[in-house]
């Protein structure tokens, strides 16, 4: 079983801890199943959030997801002018036999615009 690398961003139209759990657990659940992952192939993730949010901590919808046991991080997003507003991005890093190439990055809603080279 090899290591493996998947990314992922959403944008949030507003800061709100509902909001960002209901958009941060669309973004993990669509990892997952457009990867055929559960949770037991999950080896960590890395959260990144823009500097515009404030209202919760992005992991905290992976828990409410029920990914209890995985270790999560989050930190801060560049503050770069211009940049998307309000966007959190994932870096999951995985367990799969799937080759490289086969690994389906999640952009979901405006954020796709972020990496339309590997957008799925």
């Amino acid at each position: 079983m090899a290591v493996r690398a998947v990314r992922g961003a959403v944008q949030l139209e507003r800061d709100d801890a509902g909001h960002m759990d209901e958009r941060v657990g669309a973004l993990l659940t669509a990892v997952l199943e457009r990867n055929a992952l559960s949770a037991d192939d999950l080896i960590s993730i890395w959260f990144t959030a823009t500097p515009d949010l404030h209202s919760d901590f992005p992991a905290a919808a992976a828990r409410k997801l029920g990914i209890v046991d995985v270790p999560l991080i989050c930190a801060q997003e560049l503050d770069i002018e211009g940049a998307m507003p309000r966007v959190v991005r994932v870096l999951a890093h995985i367990e799969s036999d799937r080759p490289r190439a086969e690994i389906a990055h999640v952009y979901l809603g405006a954020a796709a615009a972020l990496r339309k080279d590997i957008a799925q």
